[in-house]
């Protein structure tokens, strides 16, 4: 498979998580962010968070730059921006002809496949908290490269 077809693939996966983690958030209880099913569980917030550091990590690597991000959580409706702020310059740069510093792979195996992990713990975290998120169909669902921000991902709906 050629880089650019890597690239590809890589826009795809996070154009997912986009996608996945917009219906994940979207329509959230107020107190959600706060949600905790136990002492030294993540809540929500802290969840979205990650996965926001994540992506905006996936990118530095992209760069040449191992960074460990450890974000404080923001009130949640900044914290979901933050989230699709971080995969639309994730996309851009992925879109961009700017040399990757690091494996596609890696990436996939590494930050992005564990944001996406994430974004099932809330889906979880949701049902658990009596607020479960519409139901999808993922399969079918059309996701495309580079609509990674919350206009785009309702407009998909």
């Amino acid at each position: 498979m050629s880089v650019d077809a890597k690239r590809e693939v890589l826009r795809h996966l996070v154009a997912t998580v986009a996608y996945r983690g917009g219906i994940a958030v979207s329509d959230a209880p107020e107190d959600f962010a706060a949600f905790r099913v136990n002492e030294g569980v993540r809540a929500p917030g802290e969840i979205l968070a990650h996965i926001g550091d994540l992506l905006a990590g996936s990118l530095y690597l992209l760069k040449g730059e191992l960074v460990y991000l450890t974000s404080f959580p923001l009130p949640w409706d900044e914290e979901v921006s933050r989230f699709f702020s971080a995969a639309g310059r994730l996309d851009a740069y992925l879109e961009s002809s700017a040399p990757l510093a690091c494996p596609v792979e890696k990436l996939i195996q590494g930050p992005v496949g564990d944001a996406l992990t994430h974004v099932g713990q809330i889906v979880l975290l949701r049902r658990v908290a009596g607020s479960p998120v519409r139901a999808a169909s993922y399969f079918t669902a059309e996701i495309i490269p580079g609509m990674v921000n919350q206009e785009s991902i309702r407009q998909v709906d």
